[in-house]
């Protein structure tokens, strides 16, 4: 038996395996709404049978996209939008997922392709933006206006209300994005977090706004859905936020009703990620990371608190993924990169660890023909 392709189940919700596609930025959105885009993208993860599907990062607020194209789930409109995207993907077997996210003080930038800078404040489609001080991310952008009390006692109930539509679009899991240097990470982060009231100060402070927005939720969708929250488990900035704070935090979660603490590292500040060259082409500037990487932070949230936990970054090998598992270090892995470069990879992956000898979890359409290419040319993966 494969650890991997295991089923689980949290609160209401079995998942066939604990293969999970981490929410990907497409940057192909009209005025926050799906396009066809969407669904051809999403639903190839589900025809790939991983066991929960994440939309990308959707935004609450318009103001709280990362670029104009970005997803949103401010209107009813949005909701009804991603209907046939979640229908699908649970008619495939699989579990439909959001995440709920504000890019806060990085917010409306362009998207990566087109060089990933902050819009200039003249641009059409610029808008200001918002975060718990009024500090930068870095050299190039935007200085974000400091959030009042009542601004921020409003962003609790806009992400209540985005739930709300989040059930009603379909979805059966919420993740709320609180990582690499959005709102809630940078509420949390000594390094862009540097107020004085109830909402700044120490870890209890800065952990304020996170919480909330947990338990405001947890509410809001009741006993039976899983929520899972998004960390940066790790700065890795001199005063920054730590694993031991992360440990503190998942604590915290758990009391407000999270179930899966999603442990991901850093963003919260330095200069925009990408360039355009010469050639016009966007250059990632992110350093090569090993295999597993944030695997670690996973693993002592598993074993220091009552929550699951979900690795993610740098899991390629479907061994690499089983033993993850097997071991106990996590209790799901989620891929990105990996996934886009190949979208079957859950079924390549069963094939190879055993668990579907058969070509069982295959859909029907393709199972066939699968199954005979295997008698002609036995698959490599």
């Amino acid at each position: 038996m494969s650890s991997l392709f295991s089923p689980v189940t949290v609160r209401g919700v079995t998942f066939p395996n604990r293969v999970v596609v981490s929410p990907l930025c497409m940057y192909s959105a009209n005025n926050g709404m799906p396009q066809p885009w969407h669904f051809a993208h999403l639903s190839t993860f589900a025809r790939g049978k991983a066991g929960l599907v994440f939309a990308e990062a959707t935004a609450v607020e318009a103001i709280g996209r990362i670029t104009p194209r970005c997803l949103g789930i401010w209107s009813d409109e949005h909701a009804e939008g991603l209907k046939p995207i979640t229908a699908f993907i649970e008619e495939m077997g699989c579990v439909p997922g959001i995440q709920l996210a504000h890019a806060g003080r990085k917010a409306a930038c362009f998207p990566p392709f087109d060089g990933g800078k902050p819009l200039p404040a003249d641009h059409p489609d610029a808008w200001p933006v918002v975060g718990p001080s009024d500090v930068a991310t870095g050299p190039g952008f935007t200085v974000p206006h400091q959030l009042t009390v009542g601004e921020i006692e409003a962003l609790v109930q806009t992400f209540a209300v985005a739930a709300r539509r989040s059930i009603n679009a379909g979805f059966k899991v919420i993740e709320l994005h609180g990582a690499h240097g959005y709102l809630m990470h940078s509420f949390l982060s000594p390094i862009s977090n540097q107020r004085t009231d109830q909402y700044g100060g120490d870890i209890n402070g800065r952990m304020r706004f996170p919480l909330e927005v947990s338990k405001a939720v947890r509410a809001e969708v009741g006993d039976k859905m899983p929520l899972f929250f998004r960390i940066s488990a790790v700065d890795g900035i001199e005063g920054g936020w730590s694993m031991d704070d992360s440990v503190t935090l998942s604590g915290a979660l758990s009391e407000c009703g999270i179930d899966v603490v999603d442990c991901s590292s850093g963003g919260v500040s330095g200069a925009p990620r990408f360039r355009v060259a010469d050639d016009g082409k966007a250059l990632d500037k992110s350093s090569a990371r090993a295999p597993g990487f944030q695997v670690p932070y996973a693993e002592r949230v598993k074993k220091e608190t009552d929550l699951m936990s979900m690795a993610v970054g740098v899991i390629i090998d479907p061994k690499q993924a089983e033993d993850i598992v097997a071991s106990g270090r996590a209790d799901f892995v989620a891929l990105g990169r990996e996934i886009m470069h190949d979208p079957f990879w859950p079924l390549h992956a069963a094939h190879q660890l055993g668990a579907d000898p058969d070509f069982d979890m295959w859909p029907p359409q393709y199972k066939w023909g699968v199954d005979r290419r295997a008698q002609i040319a036995p698959l490599n993966r």
